[in-house]
Parts: structure tokens; C-alpha cells; sequence
């Protein structure tokens, strides 16, 4: 009989299956980067995930406490920097609610429009973002032109280009320049003209389609439980807008052009369709409130205010529909200039708590697709 030899070969700990952790970002704040995701992985498929957030925290609501009424305007003006205009809305409708002050018609009207406009503005960059993340680059090209034609009439209108500071308890800085509802008309009709090149470009590509259709569904349980907003809610079947069902500003009077997108789906390709038929609606908008203004007669933009404002003591919560989603802020007044408490709840930061249940049990591939898909801003989160 022949003898054998036996040969052990020791493997470690690679014998079995072995979880890894997987840092995606933080980089540059330009990108999705200064969220950090702590991913663990089984092979390509992660296991969990969990956003790290806080690298861009300011401390903007402490900041709000030891600045008075006008000039936290500027402070909340920036957490989202893609919606400037309509998070100065949200802090001024609370201190008017607080003081009983209505607002003159022209005033309203014109908020109201230039919301729209912003949400357009916001909407653009994502349009053209999101497909540049799964690879095609055509489209965020489209989506710049269209943005700075409606970027000249926001800056005409207000002197910023993405930080306005228009809006002031009582009304807006100034009345609007002579003409520029004439120029505004032709800016959203030029930019209604050429938005089918995003359905055409983007929804009518199969690769885009292919890496979108049935990845990362959000059911409406999630979106209940973590309180998600906006067009990402909306996307998952969840049937809400403050803009129809608890109207402010003049959108009591719009309900007839106000449509409120949802689809049932849930999942990235759903979200992308909601942002690019609310866009849409968003133009009809802009120019239903053209059309009231063409009417309105001639009157003030602004209510006289006296030298100090002071809030009378008491608390309000004021919340909207800003782009991307609920954006509200709880103010707390003890009769002095400054707020004594003015608490931000912001779109992103309960949207992104999501990916914690959207990206266990998806590969590592499908991960940028899901997250792209979220439509968060990193200040809005951090704030």
C-alpha cells in the first residue's frame, strides 16, 4: 500500500464569509461627498448602512438666537443653497404670524411667483445632476442653460444669483423692476419650450431606465415613519402637499393649476419622473402668477416696519412646501428682537434617514444610483 500524505492548508479567517466596512465620502461639499456613509458589505450586496452627518454643521440655530428678525433672513437663507429663496419664506410667514400682519396682494402674488421660480431653479440642477452620476453628461449641460435664463430674471429681480435676500417681514425688499414681468414671461416660456429634451434625453434612455427602474423603492410605511417629504414622498404613492392642503401664500387660489405628481412606485426611476413633471407644473405656476400680477392694481410690495421689530411673546410653527420637500421652522418669542428659540426642520435631514432601510440588500453599484436619487442637499442636512 502506497503511503499518502495529508496537507493542511490554513485559510484564516477567509474561510468563512467576512463583513467589510466601507467608507463612502466625506470630500467636497459641492458633491454628495461630506455625507458620509458607513456601508458594511457581504461581498457586493451591503448589509447595512448608516449616514454619518454633522461635517458641515454651523450651528445656525443657536446662530438664529443672537440676530434680530432681519438678519436671520440671511442665516436661513443658505441651509439650502438650491432653494434660497423659499427658506427665507418659511422664517418670515412665522414672525408675520406672530405679529397678526397681512401682507399686501402684490406681495403674496409675487412670493408666490418667485417660489416657483426657485423651485424650478432647484429642480434644473438635479434634472441635469443625476443622470451625470450614472454617467451620462449631456444632460446637466441642458440643465445649466435653462438655469441661467431664470437665474437672470431672479437676479434682475433681487441682486443674488443664488442667495436672494428678497423677502422681508412684511413683504419683499422692493417693488419689481418696470418690465421684468415681461422678461420673466418670456424666461419661463423659453425654458417650458425646451424642457421635452429631458424627456427625450434621459427618461427615453434605456441605459438610464435599466439602472433606475425597480432600484431603491421606498414604500409609503417608510416614508411615514421617517417623516420623508416632497417629491420623494410623493414618488412612493404618499399623496401630500402643503401647497393643496394647507395652503399659504396664494396657493389657495392656484388650485386649478396646481398638480399634485405622485406615482406609486417608489423607486428611483418614480422619484426622477416626479421632479421632472413637477417642474413642469412649477412653469404653469410661475405663469398663472404672472397672469394675477398683469391684473393687480398698482399698490405697495412691503409694509412699513418700525426701526426695532420686535415679535410679541408667544411660539408658532410655520412650515411650506420648499423644493424638496417640508421645511419649517418652530419660532419662540419672549417679546425681544432676537428669537428666544427658532428650531429648523429641514427636508433633507429626515429624507436621507431613509437610506438607512433603501440600501440594505442592494449591491454596492446600484448604491450611487439610490443615493442621487434622494435629492438632498448636504447644508439642508447638517444645517
Amino acid at each position: 500500500m502506497t503511503p499518502t500524505t495529508e496537507t493542511m492548508v490554513g485559510v484564516g479567517g477567509a474561510a468563512e464569509s467576512t463583513d467589510m466596512v466601507l467608507n463612502i465620502g466625506p470630500q467636497h461639499p459641492s458633491t454628495h461627498g461630506v455625507l458620509r456613509l458607513k456601508l458594511v458589505l457581504d461581498g457586493e450586496r451591503i448589509i447595512s448602512a448608516e449616514p454619518v452627518i454633522g461635517y458641515m454643521h454651523r450651528g445656525a440655530e443657536k446662530l438664529f438666537e443672537a440676530r434680530d428678525y432681519r438678519q436671520i433672513i440671511m442665516l436661513a437663507n443658505r441651509h439650502d443653497w438650491l432653494s434660497a429663496f423659499s427658506n427665507e419664506l418659511g422664517v418670515v410667514l412665522a414672525v408675520e404670524r406672530m405679529l397678526g400682519m397681512e401682507v399686501p396682494e402684490r406681495a403674496v402674488w409675487t412670493r408666490t411667483l418667485l417660489a416657483e421660480l426657485n423651485r424650478v431653479l432647484n429642480h434644473l440642477m438635479f434634472l441635469g445632476s443625476y443622470p451625470l452620476e450614472l454617467g451620462g453628461i449631456t444632460p446637466i449641460f441642458y440643465a445649466f442653460t435653462e438655469r441661467e435664463e431664470l437665474q437672470h430674471v431672479m437676479e434682475e429681480v433681487s441682486g443674488g444669483r443664488m442667495h436672494y435676500m428678497f423677502n422681508r417681514v412684511g413683504g419683499l425688499k422692493e417693488d419689481l423692476p418696470a418690465g421684468w414681468t415681461t422678461r420673466a414671461r418670456t424666461a419661463v416660456a423659453d425654458v417650458r419650450s425646451r424642457m421635452d429634451r429631458f424627456d427625450d434625453l434621459v427618461l427615453g434612455n434605456e441605459i438610464f431606465r435599466g439602472r433606475t427602474r425597480g432600484v431603491g423603492a421606498l414604500t409609503p410605511e417608510i416614508v411615514h415613519a421617517y417623516g420623508v417629504s416632497g417629491p420623494i414622498a410623493r414618488a412612493a404613492g404618499v399623496d401630500f402637499d402643503l401647497r393643496r392642503d394647507e395652503p399659504y401664500l396664494a396657493y389657495g387660489e392656484l388650485g386649478d393649476v396646481l398638480r399634485v405628481v405622485t406615482r406609486q412606485e417608489g423607486d428611483c426611476l418614480a422619484r426622477f419622473e416626479c421632479l421632472l413633471e413637477q417642474t413642469h407644473n412649477a412653469l404653469d405656476l410661475a405663469d398663472a402668477c404672472l397672469d394675477r400680477l398683469a391684473e393687480l392694481a398698482p399698490g405697495p410690495i412691503n409694509q412699513r416696519l418700525p426701526k426695532v421689530l420686535k415679535a410679541p411673546e408667544g411660539h408658532t410653527y410655520a412650515w411650506t412646501e420648499n423644493p424638496l420637500g417640508i421645511n419649517g421652522y418652530y419660532l419662540v418669542s419672549k417679546g425681544e428682537k432676537t428669537p428666544y428659540r427658532l428650531k429648523l426642520r429641514s427636508a433633507s435631514y429626515n429624507n436621507i434617514q431613509a437610506l438607512v432601510e433603501l440600501l440594505p440588500g442592494t449591491l454596492v453599484a446600484d448604491m450611487v444610483a439610490i443615493l442621487g436619487s434622494m435629492f438632498f442637499v448636504v447644508g439642508d442636512i447638517d444645517k
